[in-house]
């Protein structure tokens, strides 16, 4: 194997938006568990979507900076 397997290191409370929109038209959303599946909460509605960690990647459009926390 010449290419080296990389992970995104997707980390719990980091906001991500989405290529796709939720239906109810938000983008921006936050991880709440990262693992072999990834689960997400909508930041404009609130729900919980689950996704595995391929698909999560694919879907990711950018990382939004958060400010650090003390």
């Amino acid at each position: 194997m010449s290419k080296a397997f990389f992970l995104y290191p997707f980390e719990p409370d980091q906001h991500v938006v989405l290529r796709k929109p939720h239906p109810c038209g938000g983008t921006a959303w936050t991880i709440l568990r990262v693992g072999m599946d990834v689960t997400a909460r909508c930041d404009t509605c609130g729900r919980l979507m689950t996704l595995t960690r391929r698909a999560f990647e694919k879907a990711v459009k950018s990382i939004r900076e958060t400010e650090a926390k003390p």
